[in-house]
This record gives C-alpha cells, structure tokens and sequence, in this order.
C-alpha cells in the first residue's frame, strides 16, 4: 500500500501538470465556476511544481541547492510584496500575501519547468 500511495506521488512530482488537470476537471465536473477551479487547480499544483522544478534545476546543474534556491526566491517575492502591501494599505494582510505569493509562485515555477525541462531535454540529448 505504501509503495503505492509512493508511486503515485512521485507520478504527480514527475508530471506536476497531472494534478492541475485533476483538480480543474473535478472542480468543473461539482459544477464550481471555471475561475475558482482554476485557482483551486493553481493552488494544489504549486508544491509538485516546487518539487518538480527543483529536481529539474539539481539535474541541470549536478546540484542539490535547487529547493534551497527556489524557496530564497519565494522568501523574497513575498518580501517584495509585503512591503508593496505595507506603501499601498498601510498595513500587511497575512493572508492575502500568503495567497499573493502562492499564487504568484505557481506562476513563477510553470515557467521555471518549462525552462528547465526544455534545457535539460536538449543538454541530454547533446551528452548522448
């Protein structure tokens, strides 16, 4: 069972785009609006693209930093945008940033996979 459950998660860390699909078409099919599946979709994605993203990153470069690295960079958005929040309303909502950054994140490491599958996919081509 536990093999199981293992595979499946290594699955949806390896195809991090699985689970978007999942949770969107399950969230259409209990009839919820395409947005707020959408952003549901987005929200339970982000951690397998971390993960996904990371290993991408540690493959490319022979490295073990790509976790570390990525998660510097969410630190620092959040940052940024904290202190965005702080000139704009006077004070910092801790939720909203969170769901700023979460949200913002799922952005960020979409584009940080394609890259890095694309890098990595022509520099193994070119080893072999």
């Amino acid at each position: 069972m536990l093999e199981t459950v293992s595979g499946f998660l290594i699955t949806l860390c390896v195809l991090p785009f699985l689970p978007f699909m999942l949770v969107y078409a399950a969230g259409l099919l209990r009839r919820e609006s395409k947005p707020r599946s959408f952003r549901q979709a987005m929200d339970v994605t982000t951690p397998f693209l971390l993960v996904a993203a990371a290993a991408l990153y540690n493959y490319l470069f022979a490295s073990s930093f790509g976790f570390y690295l990525f998660m510097l960079i969410l630190l620092l958005l959040a940052g940024l945008l904290g202190s965005a929040q702080n000139r704009k309303r006077g004070r910092i909502e801790p939720m909203r940033l969170l769901r700023g950054v979460w949200r913002l994140s799922f952005l960020l490491l979409a584009f940080c996979y394609v890259l890095l599958g694309v890098s990595g996919f022509i520099v193994h081509i070119v080893n072999s």
